[in-house]
């Protein structure tokens, strides 16, 4: 066969602030591959269908130095992040043509999908995905929800930022590597009362349809001026925000309320946001949980793939996508979704099988 290109996107430089497409990442298209020869080495040729464009993004564009649970992206070589693919050539016992596939293609850390219930793949990188497992397996293991509570969830008709792909097209794979609108539906299963706040008045409208009791836009409205208003005593609080959005939180929590802290996308490049409030966790006796996903697989894995998939396909769980046409936009995207720009779960659709 004739070699195709391997479009990828390229890690250029470490921003300084938002990451600029072209600049901080760069679509290349110089790489080809032959499908039919390329040698395996006891892997698999994987053709990426669907990337993930998620927050925690921007914590790994950063130099070697600098430390954190999972490593930077290294300068030249193409990004990381969530995919699913399907198998063209396999070396690899256990993995055939045609099989679907998550996980981190680096490594062999892959997930054969069983899709029984025929979602579009897109959905096994968001909702059934790692934004998906982030919501369900944080909520069931931090939550000690009861009926009645207050849950207040941020930026909730975002997606939720183990196992990740590479941005490029094609991946050799060697053989020796949820979205916040789900809180709100688990927490109106646990019988809470539900306080969710997004950035567009259509995510929170989305909010409501997903069974929020109050939503609102902070573009808008005062999150001091909601929770004093509407909130109470907040007992729960899933944060993906920090910042001025946490220390809210802070003053209108209950004695005894229960943070789980998924992320705080405020302060991520800005350099960090400013918490007044943390006296609180004293003087309230708050519990915070703050949690990697992927150190939560074991525990509930199989229970998610078992539960989830089916509940979304039957509508019982609502999710909502916001997609890119083409690898040639991941750099557009990431920046959107730093930005909070993104309608719904970001993703960026690379291929048809």
């Amino acid at each position: 066969m004739t070699p195709v290109i391997n479009a990828r996107v390229i890690f250029n430089s470490v921003p300084e602030g938002y990451p600029e497409p072209g600049k901080t990442t760069v679509y290349d298209t110089t790489q080809t591959i032959d499908l039919d020869t390329a040698p395996l080495n006891g892997g698999v040729l994987l053709k990426i269908l669907e990337v993930s464009i998620d927050p925690y993004l921007r914590g790994k564009m950063r130099a070697p130095i600098e430390k954190s649970y999972s490593p930077p992206f290294t300068l030249g070589e193409p990004i990381d992040s969530f995919a699913v693919a399907v198998v063209v050539r396999s070396e690899k016992e256990g993995f055939k043509k045609g099989n679907h596939v998550y996980g981190i293609l680096p490594t062999e850390e892959l997930r054969i999908l069983n899709n029984k219930h025929n979602l579009p793949w897109s959905v096994y990188v968001g909702a059934a995905g790692m934004p998906g497992k982030s919501a369900y397996m944080a909520w069931k293991e931090y939550s000690y929800a009861k009926k009645g509570e207050t849950v207040y969830v941020s930026t909730g008709a975002g997606p939720v930022g183990s196992t990740s792909s590479s941005f490029s097209s094609h991946r050799l794979l060697s053989s020796p590597q949820t979205p916040f609108v789900l809180v709100i539906q688990l927490a109106k299963q646990s019988g809470c009362r539900v306080i969710g706040s997004a950035g567009s008045d259509d995510k929170v409208t989305f909010m409501k349809e997903c069974g929020a009791d109050v939503a609102f836009n902070y573009k808008t409205e005062s999150v001091w001026d909601v929770l004093e208003r509407e909130g109470g005593l907040i007992c729960s609080y899933w944060d993906n925000v920090g910042g001025d959005t946490l220390d809210a939180a802070l003053e209108f929590a209950k004695i005894g309320g229960r943070f789980i802290e998924c992320g705080m996308i405020s302060g991520y490049n800005t350099g960090g946001a400013v918490i007044k409030n943390i006296l609180h966790v004293v003087d309230k006796s708050l519990s915070i949980y703050g949690f990697v996903v992927f150190r939560l697989h074991e525990k509930y894995e199989t229970q998610f793939y078992e539960e989830v998939p089916q509940l979304l396909a039957e509508g019982k769980l609502k999710y909502s996508e916001h997609v890119w046409e083409g690898l040639d936009k991941a750099g557009e995207a990431i920046l959107a979704v730093q930005k909070g720009l993104n309608r719904a779960k970001a993703v960026v659709k690379v291929a048809q099988e």
